[in-house]
């Protein structure tokens, strides 16, 4: 703001005191601009207009009862055109007139920041073709969503410039018209703009001498625009949940998928490195056996025809069994490794490999023992080596056994992966079915619920225009009505000077009468009174039912409630129209008992009334069961409500189960599934 405040010194020749003053003490406020009152020249608002396109800090600029000349106010509103940052124009006060309202046109068309323009207190609706421009403005602007135009002296003709503009305008949110002068042909104009018109949440016409019908019809609408926005808004809400969890769903299954891919590569890692594992012990195994025979086989060769020396060949023996023992060990330790890695099978194998090597190592320390006993059982010595040799095959033809086992189950784990990968390819092939048949059916929901929100709209409108013909007839009938009883009120007076002589000697007779219709009307008003109640007594069931139903339609409930209260209101209206008849009946009556003389002409017209009382007590039932035909049609299309909901729901837990279902068998028939049951 202290930028803001020197270029102001710097681009006047002779800045005012009191708006440097107000500068200063902002200070470093930043985002609104207040000047009020301040009084502004033109020297000032020429400078205004040169520092607002490029005034980033500024969003609220108060300008309200400054005086501004039409040139200034031209000057401003122009260098506002171009401003992107001021969201709130305050202009209160300044007397806009042909020039304002022009300029305030251009900056309604090409300003897209502002959101609220308050110009209360102006002139605007004095000059026809200045606030014509500024209508079109209105019309073209995208971006108000608040006008205040309260003292304006707009006219009905103004007020049908606003109800053009209104139509064409879709971001305008709240328009307030108090104490102007629009009158009746203005407020139909304004109502039925409103039919177009969908954005409007408030509109304010209070001191416009608008009837009160075109008033509380306005009101409706504002509910109306107001319970579509909200409605709007619930769709818009549940359609951004519905797809983010469709694609929280996507993203679940996706990481699921690469999961199972990483424990399936985690399986073919282990199985290829158990199979490496197996393969080299087995080429151990293979090795020491290959020595073992070896050394047998140099041993039978160098003692197999020539009786050795007993000590020379008990060393070399012992020597031979010393090895024998370190390569038993050896391959002991071997063994104990492959038993931890390998499956059962094989570990049965290595225990009777190692069992037989045991065997054997017992045998050569009993063979040792008889050679350091006695020589002459070289012969016994022979035979056991030839054992051994025997025994020796015996463990290769064991071996080569557990090579053809861990071939065959090598095999058998490839056809397992390779059908894993088919079980894969599958279900990765059903989980996009089942994606895009979720889509289409989200997709068919949301159809559905437009379909059934405009169906609605429109049944809505059906019923509001036939409450509006019925209140229009009703309105007629009763100007009818009231017109009749004028004219038959003059001519009873004129009859009244003719007939009092005559009506003196009926005078007794006439009061009896009168007294036995009017306790006969009394009758009928308490028997309409008792029908009110009962109709009363049935809407609060309706509604009790209503209250009771709303935990399973909150999206109807608002509605429903809103539909009650018309109908309530409609009801306190015929109430109220009764009320007043019946209490000119009972006024037309005390005329009649003051003015006892000459009551030959009123018989009539004491006839026509009631037989007009008569026709509006058919009228009321009619009216009261006709509410009662809407109200059973409502509460059909309630249940009808429910049991869509209830469908829906069942929809929703069966399509619920059937993906539960999908992913247990999935899981089930995937190897990581089998790994777990198998555990």
């Amino acid at each position: 703001m202290e930028e803001f405040r020197r270029g102001y010194a710097r681009l006047c020749a002779a800045p005012q005191e009191p708006v440097l003053r107000r500068l200063r003490e902002l200070g470093g406020a930043r985002g609104r601009l207040d000047l009020a009152a301040q009084g502004l020249s033109l020297e000032t608002c020429g400078a205004l207009a040169r520092l607002l396109p490029g005034a980033a800090p500024v969003t609220e600029l108060a300008l309200g009862d400054c005086g501004l000349s039409e040139e200034g106010a031209k000057l401003l509103l122009h260098g506002l055109c171009s401003n992107t940052t001021v969201k709130s124009l305050d202009l209160k006060g300044n007397n806009l007139r042909t020039v304002g309202a022009e300029a305030l046109g251009k900056l309604l068309r090409q300003n897209k920041s502002i959101r609220s323009l308050i110009l209360e207190w102006n002139s605007l609706g004095v000059w026809e073709e200045g606030f014509s421009f500024f209508c079109q403005g209105l019309g073209a602007n995208n971006s108000l969503q608040r006008l205040d135009l309260r003292n304006n002296q707009i006219n009905h003709q103004g007020a049908g410039e606003l109800a053009m503009a209104l139509k064409h305008n879709s971001s305008l949110q709240e328009l307030d018209l108090r104490w102007n002068n629009i009158g009746l042909l203005g407020g139909r104009a304004l109502l039925n703009c409103l039919h177009s018109n969908k954005t409007l949440k408030r509109l304010e016409l209070a001191g416009n001498n608008v009837p009160s019908d075109i008033l509380k019809a306005v009101e409706q609408a504002m509910d109306h625009n107001q319970e579509r926005q909200t409605l709007l808004s619930e769709t818009q809400n549940r359609t951004y949940m519905l797809s983010k969890e469709v694609l929280s769903l996507k993203d679940e299954k996706t990481r699921q998928f690469l999961d199972l891919m990483d424990t399936i590569d985690k399986q073919r890692e282990e199985i290829a490195r158990s199979g490496r594992m197996s393969a080299a012990q087995v080429s151990q195994l293979q090795e020491a056996l290959d020595e073992q025979h070896s050394i047998m086989n140099s041993l039978k060769a160098k003692y197999g025809g020539e009786k050795p020396c007993p000590c020379r060949w008990l060393q070399m023996t012992e020597a031979a069994l010393a090895l024998s023992e370190q390569k038993v060990h050896s391959l002991g330790e071997l063994l104990s490794a492959a038993q931890q890695e390998r499956g059962s099978a094989a570990e049965r194998h290595v225990m009777e490999l190692q069992q037989q090597q045991q065997e054997g190592v017992d045998r050569e320390n009993k063979l040792l023992r008889d050679l350091s006993a006695a020589s002459e059982k070289n012969v016994l010595l022979r035979n056991q080596v030839d054992e051994l040799e025997k025994k020796c095959k015996v463990q290769q033809h064991q071996l080569f056994q557990v090579k053809q086992d861990l071939t065959n189950t090598t095999a058998e784990l490839k056809l397992r992966a390779a059908q894993a990968e088919e079980r894969l390819e599958a279900e990765r092939r059903r989980f996009k079915q089942s994606l895009e048949d979720m889509e289409s059916l989200r997709l068919k929901e949301v159809d559905h619920a437009a379909q059934h929100m405009e169906t609605s709209e429109r049944a809505m409108q059906d019923r509001i225009q036939r409450l509006e013909a019925i209140r229009i007839a009703l309105e007629e009938e009763l100007s009818r009505v009231r017109a009749a009883a004028l004219t038959e009120r003059g001519q009873a007076e004129e009859e009244l000077v003719k007939a009092r002589n005559q009506a003196r000697m009926e005078e007794q007779q006439r009061l009896e009468h009168l007294e036995e219709r009017l306790r006969l009307m009394t009758e009928s008003r308490d028997e309409a009174q008792h029908c009110c109640l009962k109709q009363k007594q049935m809407v609060a069931e309706a509604q009790a039912k209503a209250s009771q139903l709303s935990l399973h339609a909150d999206g109807l409930r608002r509605r429903l409630e809103e539909l009650q209260q018309d109908l309530n209101s409609k009801e306190e209206e015929k109430v109220t129209e009764v009320n007043r008849v019946k209490a000119e009946l009972q006024e037309q009556i005390g005329h009649l008992q003051a003015e006892r003389t000459a009551q030959q002409g009123l018989r009539e017209k004491i006839a026509a009334l009631e037989r007009q009382l008569k026709a509006q007590s058919s009228n009321h039932r009619e009216a009261l069961l006709d509410k009662e035909g809407e109200i059973s049609v409502l509460l059909e299309k309630l249940r009808t409500k429910e049991a869509d909901i209830s469908r829906m729901r069942e929809e929703e837990a069966q399509r619920a189960r059937f993906l539960q279902d999908a992913i247990m068998a999935y899981v089930q028939g995937s190897p990581l599934g089998t790994h777990s049951s198998r555990r």
